[in-house]
Order: C-alpha cells, then sequence, then structure tokens
C-alpha cells in the first residue's frame, strides 16, 4: 500500500489531534466519536485507534 502526502498529513494531524485525523479519514460518524472518547480517557489509545482508522481505510 503506497502513501500519498495526505496520508502522511492525516498521520501527523493524529498525532497531535487524533480527532482531527479520524475526521479527515471517515467524516463525522461513529469512528469519530469513538475516537474522541478514547482521547478524553487517554492521548495514547486516541492515537492509536486515529493511525488504526488512517491505515485501515
Amino acid at each position: 500500500m503506497a502513501f500519498t502526502s495526505s496520508d502522511i498529513c492525516k498521520l501527523l494531524c493524529a498525532i497531535f489531534l487524533p480527532p482531527l485525523g479520524v475526521f479527515f479519514e471517515r467524516g463525522c460518524g461513529s469512528d469519530l466519536l469513538i475516537n474522541i472518547l478514547l482521547t478524553i480517557l487517554g492521548w495514547i489509545p486516541g492515537v492509536i485507534h486515529a493511525w488504526y482508522i488512517i491505515f485501515k481505510y
């Protein structure tokens, strides 16, 4: 799977603000809500979930 420049931007956004990376990838849906909750519980779970979403789609 080849990465584009937009994928790299999404991954960088996911490091600093995980819900933003998920929003860019999937839009406003259940994945975004899950990521917001995980980010509130802890920054690391939010980043892991965001990277998972970006790599999966």
